[in-house]
């Protein structure tokens, strides 16, 4: 797969401090984008707005010192008053077209895609890009609807010119065949936030998407 213009990030952290859990996550964080992480994700689905608006914060101190584009889970208000890049909802969040009418193109706009047939839905003209999970089932994401496989998203690919991100047990094993199926980009959960060498994991991960 080419680079595409439209979404210049292969490699795609989506964070939380469980995740990380034992170490720091603001740590692992920093590490995986010295290893070659290009933009990241915070999704805390469990914290309080305060709470999550402190961390958010914390997180943009570390994506701005290296240019990268920090997305915010589900919070567009979270999004909105950090100034991230850009905001991921699920098809049970808030929608697209309403994020786009209340805050214009303020905000990168991802959609998570459960089932092809979303792709007819009213919301895409406002979806940016699109979250194709997951690829392959996994334990940090059990409410999902379709497990896409690769050959689900070579479909997906041939349906959409929009940026397709993967996630769902996304490794050194899989990455390298997902991206060869369409994906634009790669979203890394576990495989880095788990690994006790972050950067070195990035930076492996990384070089079998150039």
């Amino acid at each position: 797969m080419a680079i595409n213009p439209q979404f210049p990030y292969p490699l795609y952290l989506v964070i939380s401090e469980q995740d990380c859990y034992p170490q720091s996550w603001l740590h692992v964080a920093e590490e995986a984008i010295l290893g070659g992480v290009d933009i990241v994700q915070l999704r805390e689905k469990n914290e309080t707005p305060a709470r999550l608006l402190e961390k958010a914060k914390k997180l943009k101190q570390i994506t701005d010192r290296y240019g990268i584009p920090l997305i915010i889970n589900d919070a567009v208000s979270v999004a909105i008053e950090i100034e991230a890049w850009g905001v991921h909802v699920g098809q049970k969040d808030c929608p697209p077209l309403v994020i786009q009418e209340k805050y214009g193109h303020q905000l990168q706009i991802g959609w998570s895609l459960e089932d092809i047939t979303q792709l007819n839905s009213e919301q895409m003209p406002a979806v940016d890009h699109l979250g194709v999970s997951p690829i392959f089932s996994t334990k940090t994401k059990a409410d999902t609807i379709t497990e896409w496989g690769i050959d689900g998203l070579k479909l997906l690919r041939k349906s959409t010119e929009k940026p397709l991100i993967a996630i769902g047990r996304m490794n050194l094993d899989t990455i390298e065949s997902t991206w060869q199926a369409g994906a634009n980009s790669i979203a890394v959960v576990s495989a880095i936030c788990q690994s006790k060498n972050p950067r070195q994991c990035s930076a492996q991960l990384k070089e079998l998407l150039t």
